[in-house]
């Protein structure tokens, strides 16, 4: 696991900040941290170059995309060998449907987040792209009601 940086204060409050709204100008960061722009600006970039911001990312709400039923798959694949779950990931990463993959230990290997259209979009895709493959043992389904984002995230004695 990588050193973790020192954070001070200022950071931790960048870091709460830009998680809230990612889009906050640096004019508006640097005053609700109380520094000054260009301080602001370089704090930013340390973050960055340390590895501690890894990038923006865009909210989408799937329903407004036409895939308004959102489950978790938990897939369980066997023989569980890094040959097998090289392709598998890929595969899995490459499909529209997908939204979030973790790899897993306990009795099963993934849990997949996907947005599907409707129930018929996503008994196909569990029939087509996972239950048709010969490395997957088995798939277990459970429908997303709703979700809510946490966060944000700071270090545990933060």
């Amino acid at each position: 696991m990588p050193d973790s940086p020192a954070l001070d204060p200022v950071d931790l409050e960048i870091l709460r900040v830009l998680q809230n709204d990612a889009r906050t100008t640096n004019r508006e960061l640097a005053a609700a941290v109380g520094v000054a722009p260009s301080t602001c600006l370089d704090r930013v970039a340390r973050l960055r170059r340390a590895g501690v911001i890894t990038g923006h990312r865009l909210a989408i709400d799937p329903a407004r995309l036409g895939r308004g039923l959102e489950a978790l798959l938990s897939v369980q694949v066997r023989p569980h060998r890094r040959d097998l779950i090289g392709p598998f990931v890929e595969r899995v990463r490459s499909l529209p449907e997908s939204r979030a993959l973790f790899h897993l230990t306990g009795p099963d290997d993934y849990l997949l987040h996907v947005a599907v259209r409707d129930a018929a979009d996503l008994q196909r895709l569990v029939l087509d792209e996972f239950t048709s493959r010969r490395e997957v043992a088995r798939v277990e389904t459970r429908l997303v009601f709703q979700h809510w984002e946490c966060g944000p995230l700071l270090p545990p004695e933060a």
